[in-house]
């Protein structure tokens, strides 16, 4: 172990290197500064803490702010930006490789404590920084200006557009949130839908919210593991938002086994999720996804778009048309953290200051990781096709947006907007 006196000279000596605006403030009130006019102070509280920045890694620097043994002030995006040129790590890949290891922690039992664990720690949290709809994944922005709502609600519509919702139809939503998907489609499309989650907490809300919107008679919501939902060919549509990284890489035969036995021949599906940039599948997180594992999604993996084709493929299920939308995942994650932080009193009244800085930390490195491009996530739309003969389809994508006069405004490109003020 250091002395304290050869600590600070190693900690001096490894930043002063490092040209960055970034003051680290010392538990000894002394303070160094990185470049000239810094824009970002971290504060280390104890000497401990200060081990982390003899070789800083992006998931040691995440453990240690959420423990409380640094303060990170200074506005997210630049924080990320200064974090990553800290990072020694020599990838900004994901930090597990083991496949035998991971197809051991897909299991139902495990499966459900890690939904639980993510997404039952409060509704009112969630609430806080989530939209009016509730809904928790990527947001679908046509010109980068509109609000959370508006996108959310924009998102919505988009993948009921691309699935050719009908009224009438029996439509499956797998990991259906807080309800927002199935309450909109039975709204708007006239759908008959059911919504299937693990979380308790969601189900509860999902299930109130159906009464409160008098949905009752063409919505239901089950606490159920999709595996377990009985039944063939039953489907017209299927969905499946912002889950998939929760299956795990061995599980997606399986997974894309179950939509496939659900839907109807010719019925179609949407998969909606994050994915790595890596398109050899050697590393299954994000950089710092030793955080992401112990400290936000237990298990989670994120195959490679290519990946998901492919299996999708493997089960019949043919792949229609493909969307990226990493820069949407960009601009929703600091809508959201920036909303958080503006209800930080309450969030911390709600679920402890430790749980903020998880929630915190975690969305703006998020965001950052996609405006990087170290992880990307995109819509598959497929159709069940075991059966010879043409899918029937419309012979263009023009069905899926509204008319480009409808538009208010013409749409700029991604970079002029993709962070927000």
């Amino acid at each position: 172990m250091y002395s304290e006196a050869r600590l600070l000279s190693k900690l001096g000596k490894n930043l002063v290197r490092k040209q960055l605006p970034l003051r680290i403030c010392l538990w000894n009130n002394n303070f160094i500064d990185l470049g000239p006019e810094p824009s970002v102070c971290i504060t280390i509280k104890n000497p401990r803490a200060a081990l982390c920045f003899l070789k800083p890694k992006l998931d040691r620097l995440g453990r240690a702010y959420v423990e409380g043994e640094i303060d990170i002030e200074g506005p997210l995006p630049h924080v990320m930006q200064i974090v990553e040129k800290l990072n020694c790590s020599d990838s900004g890949r994901g930090l597990h490789s083991l496949l035998d290891y991971f197809a051991l922690r897909h299991n139902r039992r495990r499966d459900a404590r890690a939904i639980r664990y993510h997404y039952d720690i409060a509704n009112d949290f969630y609430a806080l920084w989530l939209d009016r709809n509730m809904v928790y994944s990527c947001a679908y922005f046509r010109t980068g200006k509109e609000d959370i709502h508006l996108a959310q609600e924009q998102k919505l519509d988009h993948i009921c557009r691309k699935l050719q919702l009908r009224s009438g139809e029996q439509f499956l939503d797998i990991g259906c949130g807080w309800g927002g998907l199935i309450c909109w489609a039975a709204k708007n499309y006239g759908v008959k839908a059911l919504g299937v989650t693990l979380s308790r907490q969601q189900y509860l809300y999902a299930k109130a919210r159906v009464e409160r919107e008098g949905l009752a008679d063409r919505v239901e919501v089950r606490l159920q593991d999709y595996r377990d939902i009985p039944g063939e060919n039953f489907f017209d549509k299927i969905s499946s938002i912002g889950m998939f990284e929760h299956v795990g890489l061995k599980k997606l035969p399986v997974y894309f086994g179950v939509i496939r036995r659900l839907l109807k021949e010719n019925g179609l599906v949407l998969n909606h999720g994050i994915t790595t940039r890596d398109p050899d599948n050697r590393s299954f997180n994000p950089s710092g996804g030793r955080f992401i594992d112990s400290y936000v999604f237990p298990d989670s993996e994120l195959p490679h778009v290519s990946r998901t084709a492919y299996e999708m493929e493997c089960q019949a299920l043919e792949v229609l048309d493909m969307e990226g939308l990493r820069p949407h995942y960009a601009q929703t994650l600091m809508h959201w953290v920036e909303r958080l932080e503006a209800q930080r009193e309450r969030a911390v009244s709600l679920v402890g200051e430790k749980y903020y800085r998880i929630w915190r930390i975690y969305m703006a490195g998020c965001s950052h990781a996609f405006e990087r491009g170290w992880v990307s996530v995109y819509q598959l739309l497929a159709a069940k096709q075991t059966l010879p003969g043409l899918t029937k389809q419309p012979w263009t994508r023009e069905y899926q947006y509204v008319k480009m006069g409808e538009l208010e405004n013409a749409r700029p490109c991604w970079s002029d907007h993709l962070s927000i003020k």
